[in-house]
């Protein structure tokens, strides 16, 4: 199987595999709720913590520079730069992907 991934360069099936990249472990376990942390710039008075934002929600959808988290008590959605990610608590075991069999993992 052939996929064209630029005009020009061709992957072929084998060679394609998910990385173990924050937005793809997110879009992993989307709807799993958890506490999401984020810094962002200059945001005086968004919590106590000063600049730190803090949602407690699901992931709605992650992308390499952004994450959409959908808070669950209000139902709010928040479009958050990756940039700004410090971590996330989640409530239950993640999805993660396999690791390749006879590597460390």
């Amino acid at each position: 199987m052939q996929i064209t991934a630029m005009p020009g360069r061709n992957i072929t099936a084998p060679n394609l595999r998910e990385e173990s990249y924050i937005e793809n472990i997110l879009r992993l376990n989307r709807g799993k709720p958890g506490t999401f942390y984020f810094t962002v710039p200059s945001a005086t008075g968004i919590d106590q913590q000063g600049n730190t934002k803090r949602v407690r929600g699901v992931v709605v959808e992650a992308g390499r520079d952004h994450a959409i988290i959908r808070e669950l008590q209000t139902n709010h959605y928040f479009l958050f730069p990756m940039i700004y990610f410090d971590y996330a608590e989640f409530d239950e075991e993640l999805a993660y992907f396999a690791q390749t069999p006879g590597l460390p993992g």
